[in-house]
C-alpha cells in the first residue's frame, strides 16, 4: 500500500540513492578487474633462472647408439676408460652400438644452493636412433664463464619411440633421440646474484609503460612513505630495500601482495610467417576503410605432340617425324570483391567478411598489413 501511494518523485529520489549507494561497489569491482599483483607484472633484477649445459654419454641402448661413424663418441668412450686404468687401442675406434654422445642442458633457479637437484633435458649429437633403455653417466654442467656447478647423471625418461623393418620401412612417434631426467642434476657450487648485495631493488616491468610504472610508485611509497619507490622509465621503477637479507625478504614479502592498477596496453595483431597462424586481441578495431582483395593465378600447361607425316607417291621420300609444342596460358583474376568497413567495427566482424569468401591466413595477413600501412587498423601488427 506504501508503494503505490509514491509519486514519481519520490520513485526517482529511491532510484537515485539505489545508484549512488551502488557505485562505491562498482567502481571496486571495475578497480580490481584492471588490477594485477606486483610480481606478477615486473622481474625483480637478479632473481633469475641460469642455464647449464654439458657433454656426456648415455650407455645401455639396445643397439640403438652412434655408428661408429661417429668418430667423437669412441674417443670419448676411450679417455673415459683410461681413467679407470683400462688401455684401449687408440687406432681401432671399438664397435659401440651401445653407446650414445649426447648435450645436456637445464635452469638453475633463482638463489639456488649446493645440494638442490634440478631437471636437465638430454639431446643425442651423433646418429643414435632412440635414448630409450639408456642411462647418463656422470657428466658435469657448465655457466657461461665455464665454471662447473652441477654435475648430472640417471636414467632418461624417454617420450619417443622408433621401429624399422627388414625392408627398410620405419615408424618415429615424438622424438626417440631426446629424453629429460628428473632432478637428474646436482648443483655443488651456487651461481652469484647481485639482488642480496645492491642497494637498491630494482623491479623491469614485462609489459613497460609509464602509467603502470607511476602507479607502481605510489602503491610503494603510499605503503612504506615517500622516496622510497622511483620510477625510472616506463620500463624500469628503482625501490630502496633494506640491507639486512632477512629485513629484504619480509620487505619483498610484502611487495608481493601489492596490487597495482595497469597502464593502457596497445592492443595486437601477432601473425606466424611460418605457419600462417593469426591471433589477434579482442579490442582490436578498424577505421572506416574500403579494401580490395583478388588473386591472379596463372596457369601454363604443356602439351607435346607427334607429327609423322605419312611419304607421297613409291618414289617420293617420306617426311621427317617431329614432335610439336602446344602450349594454354590461362589467367584467373579471382573474385575481387570491395568490402567498405565503417569506423570503429571490431576487427571480427573483418575476419567474418574475409573468411565468407574462403579466405586463407595468408590472404587476411595481406589485408591487415594494406590497413595497418593505411592507418586503419588501431593496433600493433607482429609478425614473427
Amino acid at each position: 500500500m506504501y508503494v503505490s501511494n509514491m509519486n514519481k518523485s519520490d520513485i526517482k529520489k529511491s532510484l537515485l540513492f539505489c545508484l549512488f549507494s551502488l557505485l562505491p561497489f562498482l567502481s571496486l569491482h571495475t578497480q580490481a578487474a584492471q588490477t594485477r599483483y606486483l610480481m606478477d607484472i615486473v622481474d625483480v633484477q637478479g632473481i633469475r633462472d641460469n642455464q647449464l649445459v654439458g657433454y656426456g654419454l648415455v650407455v645401455g641402448l639396445n643397439g640403438t647408439g652412434d655408428r661408429s661413424q661417429v668418430r667423437f663418441t669412441s674417443q670419448s668412450v676411450v679417455n673415459m676408460l683410461k681413467q679407470f686404468g683400462v688401455q684401449v687401442d687408440g687406432r681401432n675406434d671399438p664397435k659401440l652400438k651401445n653407446v650414445a654422445a649426447v648435450a645436456i642442458h637445464g635452469n638453475v633457479p633463482p638463489l639456488a644452493s649446493p645440494g638442490q637437484k634440478i631437471d636437465v633435458t638430454v639431446s643425442s649429437l651423433g646418429d643414435a636412433k632412440s635414448l630409450r633403455g639408456g642411462t647418463l653417466l656422470m657428466a658435469p654442467l657448465r655457466a657461461i664463464d665455464g665454471e662447473i656447478y652441477a654435475v648430472a647423471q640417471g636414467n632418461l625418461v624417454v617420450g619417443g619411440i622408433s621401429a624399422e623393418g627388414k625392408s627398410g620401412s620405419s615408424i618415429t612417434i615424438n622424438s626417440p633421440t631426446v629424453g629429460t631426467i628428473p632432478g637428474g642434476a646436482l648443483l655443488e657450487n651456487s651461481l652469484s646474484s647481485s639482488f642480496a648485495d645492491d642497494v637498491n631493488i630494482v623491479l623491469n616491468l614485462r609489459s613497460p609503460s609509464f602509467k603502470t610504472a607511476r602507479n607502481i610508485e605510489r602503491a610503494i611509497n603510499g605503503v612504506f612513505g615517500p622516496e622510497v619507490a622511483a620510477a625510472d622509465s616506463n620500463a624500469k621503477v628503482i625501490v630502496k630495500g633494506p640491507s639486512s637479507h632477512r629485513q629484504r625478504v619480509t620487505f619483498m614479502s610484502m611487495l608481493e601482495e601489492l596490487q597495482i592498477e595497469q597502464g593502457r596496453k596497445s592492443p595486437r595483431v601477432v601473425f606466424n610467417s611460418r605457419t600462417g597462424t593469426v591471433v589477434m586481441g579482442g579490442d582490436v578495431v578498424v577505421r572506416k576503410a574500403a579494401v580490395s582483395h583478388g588473386n591472379l593465378t596463372v596457369s601454363i600447361v604443356e602439351r607435346q605432340q607427334v607429327s609423322q607425316p605419312n611419304g607421297g607417291n613409291f618414289g617420293d621420300a617420306a617426311g621427317d617425324t617431329v614432335v610439336t609444342n602446344d602450349s594454354s596460358v590461362d589467367v584467373d583474376l579471382g573474385n575481387g570483391r570491395m568490402f567498405v568497413w565503417q569506423e570503429g567495427i571490431e576487427l571480427e566482424q573483418v575476419v567474418k567478411a574475409v573468411n565468407s569468401l574462403g579466405a586463407s591466413p595468408m590472404d587476411l595477413m595481406a589485408i591487415l598489413q594494406a590497413l595497418d600501412e593505411a592507418g586503419a587498423l588501431e593496433a600493433e601488427l607482429i609478425v614473427i
